[in-house]
């Protein structure tokens, strides 16, 4: 039986995507989206010898989310705000 280890990415992927969420909020997310693909590609060509596929996967989706939602947020702002100068500016 062999000792599996756990890959440093998949555990930097999933702390980035944390801080993605707090204090880190744009390159955090972007932390985890790279360390995130980059951890599953060196645990799928380990061949069993590492193993922490899930916590990449949980950066990933964490970064994922935090960059849609961002992206989001900031189409509203502009299409709302933008609206509504548009309608300001016909209106007067």
């Amino acid at each position: 039986m062999t000792d599996r280890k756990t890959s440093t990415l998949a555990i930097i992927s999933l702390v980035a995507g944390i801080l993605g969420w707090t204090l880190l909020p744009f390159l955090g997310s972007i932390g985890a989206i790279i360390t995130g693909h980059m951890a599953r590609g060196e645990i799928r060509r380990s061949n069993g010898a590492l193993e922490g596929d899930g916590m990449a996967l949980i950066g990933l989706v964490l970064g994922w989310l935090s960059v849609i939602i961002s992206i989001l947020g900031i189409l509203f702002i502009f299409l709302f705000l933008g609206g509504l100068a548009w309608f300001a500016s016909a209106a007067a």
